[in-house]
Formats: structure tokens, sequence, C-alpha cells
């Protein structure tokens, strides 16, 4: 997933709270997901088959879920499962031998994190079983926390309504009941009943040529963990941009895509040739509306992606890099637990660079870095110590507040520290033997670490060691010898930056024909904090930030905007918070609304009116954040 979401001081200190909490409790288990119910330890699942209807009426995925399992511990006589908000109706146990039996089953207790355990009981007659199916019959509530139902109204066509989902990291278990953890991964299939006009496609085997006619299966050979299902379902269409790429998008937003992510087939076999074999047949790209919450989500075979993207210039498609990086750093090889979800993103994060160097140049690519290295910094200065290590201890909280900058970038930056220390060409060898050992495993960062001391630290011309990894990985903060990102053209536009305050040249001698977004970006950031509202009108004026079609542009622009109390763009910055869902681009500037000491209760206004607008994550996020604001708890 690409969403590098900075922390706030609010949030770091309820995790902070949360960690201390824990510490003298019992002992902490690194290995364990503590986000899950799931005994998985007694039973693991093998295999998912899904029957659904897709009900826009009612709001709701209903019909019947079958898992192959599997039995680890002959004495286990109950099996739980995750789930949150479903309705579950008959379950029974599927015998080898064709024999279908009704098993008992209750609720547990419910956690406002985690859900609700659903523990089933095992038969007698099913007890010496090791091999059997737990079929169960089920509904989603309109709630559910993974789906978005929207309205015609809210899509690009405005004629027909649309369905998707997200799972990462823990919503999965709000749409199908399951072993909801990463440490297991499931082969799946699925047939899925939906409106005659409407398309459905999967994290599965899309068929870039099946026809409309409100049935559909599909099939997921290779073993994936559970937040990577998706579904969506809508008036989408696709269109090709390689042999084995492409792109589905409503009818309105379909050319806009095919221009914007026309280098995606160049981009896999690039990928192809420094990071081995692409083992899942087809890569093809879903745009979904504003309201999708993220910049993207790698769901095996079909990245779903915001059309915050379509800039018009292909300014923004290295969260597509990141998201087919993600093919071999997450869906391949998965983290283990939340706590190592570095070995997802931060690796993606470097796989991701590597690519657009490759594609785009070095110039682009170290703005980037730039860019990611300043919002580690600033999440450095905010985030707890408890939580700065890669590996933090992870047994409380929620895991989508551990999606911020720590994973991604100081993940990055630990394995460019790597690749220095060895050299690119003897790294490429150490990542290619990993993805070769772990493929379709998961790992925790332990046995990262004693497989990189193995291939990598023990040699006799390592000048680090496994102390020094450690650090990297289980302390706070930086090392001193970390890397620290550089970019000439990024220098440029904060030299300009400074001259243009100080009066030493006008607007229409800034460069900006010649800047990337990335370099416009530094420029408005660089800008003096003291600089009074006429010039910043001077400013908007001659180069229309507000106005502006690049989203990472306009997201930033807006965070000044709010943070200066710049009122004569507010108007601009509602119709940006009202344009866009994606989480990255709106909730830093409702953060910097209410934190400005003036503004905390326009905040709230502006979130009230956009809010039915948002995906579900998005919307709670917002929520307890100006909440919290509010009570200053």
């Amino acid at each position: 997933m690409r969403e590098k979401l900075s922390l706030t001081i609010l949030v770091a200190m309820f995790l902070s709270a949360c960690v201390e909490k824990t510490q003298h409790e019992d002992a902490y288990d690194p290995a364990r997901d503590y986000f899950s119910f799931a005994n998985t330890e007694q039973f693991v699942t093998q295999h998912l088959s899904l029957d659904l209807v897709v009900d826009f009426d009612a709001r709701e995925l209903r019909g019947r879920a079958t898992l192959a399992m599997r039995k680890l511990d002959s004495a286990a006589k109950d099996i739980v499962l995750d789930t949150r908000d479903l309705d579950i109706g008959n379950v029974r146990i599927l015998l080898p031998g064709g024999e279908s039996v009704t098993a008992d089953y209750q609720f547990g207790d419910s956690d406002r994190i985690k859900g609700t355990p659903l523990i089933v009981g095992l038969p007698e007659a099913a007890a010496a079983a090791t091999d059997f199916g737990l079929q169960l019959e089920y509904r989603t509530s309109p709630t559910s926390t993974a789906l978005q139902w929207l309205p015609p109204k809210l899509t690009a066509g405005g004629k027909h309504p649309m369905v998707f989902s997200q799972s990462q990291a823990i919503h999965a278990r709000s749409w199908v009941p399951l072993q909801d953890t990463p440490a297991v991964r499931i082969t799946y299939g699925a047939t899925i009943r939906t409106p005659p006009e409407l398309l459905a496609v999967m994290s599965a085997d899309n068929d870039p040529l099946a026809p409309r006619r409100g049935e559909y299966h599909f099939d997921m050979p290779q073993p994936i963990p559970s937040y990577l299902l998706a579904i969506a379902v809508g008036n989408i269409y696709f269109a090709p941009l390689g042999e084995q790429t492409g792109v589905y998008a409503e009818p309105e937003l379909l050319e806009a895509s095919v221009f914007e992510f026309a280098d995606t087939q160049e981009m896999l076999d690039q990928a192809e040739r420094i990071f081995g074999p692409y083992q899942w047949g087809r890569y093809d790209l879903l745009v979904l509306p504003p309201s999708f919450p993220y910049g993207g989500m790698e769901n095996p075979r079909l990245s779903f992606i915001t059309p915050s993207l379509l800039a018009g210039d292909r300014s923004l498609v290295s969260v597509v890099a990141h998201e087919l990086a993600h093919s071999w750093s997450g869906n391949l090889v998965t983290n283990a637990t939340w706590r190592d979800g570095w070995l997802n993103e931060g690796m993606t994060s470097y796989l991701e660079s590597r690519l657009m160097e490759v594609i785009y140049g070095e110039d682009r690519v170290d703005e980037e870095r730039v860019l990611s290295y300043q919002e580690l910094l600033l999440d450095l200065e905010t985030v707890p110590p408890d939580m700065q290590a890669l590996a933090p201890r992870l047994d409380v909280g929620d895991p989508d507040d551990f999606q911020g900058t720590i994973h991604y970038s100081k993940g990055q930056l630990f394995l460019q520290y790597l690749e220095n220390a060895f050299g690119r060409d003897e790294f490429d060898h150490f990542l290619s033997a990993y993805f070769d050992t772990f493929a379709f495993r998961t790992i925790t960062t332990e046995r990262f670490l004693d497989f990189l001391d193995e291939g990598l630290l023990q040699a006799e011309s390592s000048t680090i060691g496994r102390a020094d990894v450690e650090e990297w990985l289980f302390q706070p903060g930086l090392p001193e010898d970390a890397p620290r990102p550089s970019s000439r053209t990024l220098e440029d536009a904060k030299a300009l930056a400074a001259d243009w305050a100080a009066r030493k040249i006008d607007t229409a001698d800034i460069p900006v024909a010649s800047w990337s977004p990335q370099a416009m970006v530094h420029f408005i950031n660089s800008l003096p904090a003291d600089l009074p509202n006429d010039r910043l009108a001077e400013l908007d004026e001659g180069l229309g930030f507000s106005d502006t079609r690049n989203a990472e542009i306009g997201r930033t622009w807006f965070i000044q905007v709010a943070k200066r109390r710049f009122t004569p763009a507010y108007e601009k910055l509602e119709r940006h918070l009202n344009r866009f869902g994606r989480g990255r681009l709106i909730f830093p500037v409702y953060l910097a609304l209410a934190e400005n000491g003036k503004d905390l209760e326009l905040a709230r206004a502006m979130f009230a009116k956009a809010r039915a607008t948002y995906h579900p994550l998005t919307d709670a996020r917002i929520a307890r954040a100006l909440e919290t604001a509010r009570t200053g708890s």
C-alpha cells in the first residue's frame, strides 16, 4: 500500500500510553499476531471458497464462505475465526466422505479494534478429521469497515452504483468470516452475483474480455494473506496497456487512465529484470472513485488506484511503481505480523525507488527520496521512542495507525544503507535469494535478520555487523551513519523560495515550466514561516497553486494555507477536501486547520459536510483526530 500518513502528536501519545500500559503484562511474543482472535496454532485455513450476492439496495454481501481447514492440534475442539459486524447463519462441517454436519457456534466478547471472535465447536462426528470444510452462511453489515457502497452520484458516470473493498490491515473480517492474519496464506475461489449491467473484479484471475452477465467466477491459485482479498463491482471497463497489463475504470476515466499509466508494461518488464520473475500472471490496475482512502492497494493481479494520480503528466506514477513492487515484497514474501510491516512497506519503497530510477532517471528519484526523508524527520519529532523502531513492540492499538513513515521511509533508508555497505550487485544477489527462499511464505523481522546475517553480515568483506542492523530494527531514531538523501534540483527550488521571499526575483522569474511537481512541493515547504498574506496571494495568483490539477501540490499548498490562516484560499481549500477522499491528501489539511489556533470549529464544519463522501477508514481517522483535538484528551 502506498500511503505514508504522518502520525500526529495526539495519536503518538495514545500509542505511547498503550505501550506503557502493557509493559507490566504477560511476556511479549514478537512472532504473535495480537490483532487476530484466530487460534492458528490449532487450525489453519488452506483454501477459501466464496459464493456471494452483491445487493446494492441492502448495501450488503450475502451468501456462503467455505474454509478448507486442517487441524494441527489433535486435542483442539473449537475453531476461532475473526469477524466484525457479520450476521452469521447456518454453520456446517463438511467431512471428507461427503457428510455434512451442523456445528454449534457462539460469539465471544467484542473488541473495538479487533471485532468479535466467532467460536465454532467441532462436532463429535468431526473430532477425528484432520482435513475438513467449514461452511458459513452470512451477510455483511451496511457499515462494514472494508466496504464502501457508493450511490451513483458519487461515481464518475453518475448513473450506476459501485462497491469496493479495502481489507488491509484487519478489515477482511468485516466482509468474510476467516482467520484474518497475515501469518496465514490461502488460495481462494469465488462466484460473485451482481446486477447484470455491472462488472465484478477481484484480486484474482480477472478476464479482460468477460461479458457482463451478472455472474462472475474467480480463481486465485497462489496463496495470499487475507488482507489481499479484494472485490469491486461497478460500471467499469477495461483497456490494455501492454501484453500483460491493462487498466479498469469507469468509461469517463478510462482514456485519461490509459494515458497516465501508459508506462505500466515497461515498469513490469524492468521489475522482472531487477527483482526476478513476476509470479502472478497479469498485472492490471483498477482506478476507483475519489473516495478510495489510499494512493494504491497492492491487491495481487489487480492494484486498486486512486484517481488523484490522474495529473495529466504522469508525474505521480511512483504510486503504481510502489504497488507493482509489492508483487515481490509483501505479496510474494509477507510480513508475519503487523509489527513486521516494514518488511512489506520499507522494502517496497526501496524497490519502488530502484524501479523509478531505471525508468525516469536519478534526478526524479533523488527528489522523491528527499521528500520522503523530510516527512520521516518530521514524524520522528512527534512519534514516541517506543514506536520509532522498524520492529517495535506491537500488541495494542490499531494497525491502521501504524502506516506512517517509520515503516516506509525508515525501512527504505535501512535497505539503502545495506546497499551502500555491500554494493548494489551483491545486495541484489541477496534480494534475489530472499525472494526465492521465502516465496509465498510469511516472515518475521527476526527471521529476516538471521537470513541477512547468514547471507551478508558474516562475509569477511562486511563492514557492518549484526549489532549495526539491530540498531535499525529495534532502536528509536536513525543511526548516526544513516544515509542522507540529497537532490540538486530540490536545493535549487529551496534557494529560489528564499530569493523570492526576499524579493530578489519576481514570481514570473520562477522557472516552474521546467520543474517537477516534487520541486514545486519543496518550494512551497521552503517558504518562510513569517511570509505575509499579501505575498501568499501574489504567489497563488502567479502560480495557481489553489487551482492545481496535481493532487500532491494541492495537498502541500493547502496545508500551508491552513497553517498560515491564508483565508482568501479557504474556499478552494474546502473544494480540495470535497474533491478527494484519499487520507494522505486531506487528513493533514484538516489537522492543520484544527491546530492553527483559530479554525478547529471550521474544520469540524467542513468535515461534517464532506464526510458522507469519504470511505469509512478515512472518516474514522479524521473524526478521531478532530474529536481528540476538541476534548484535549
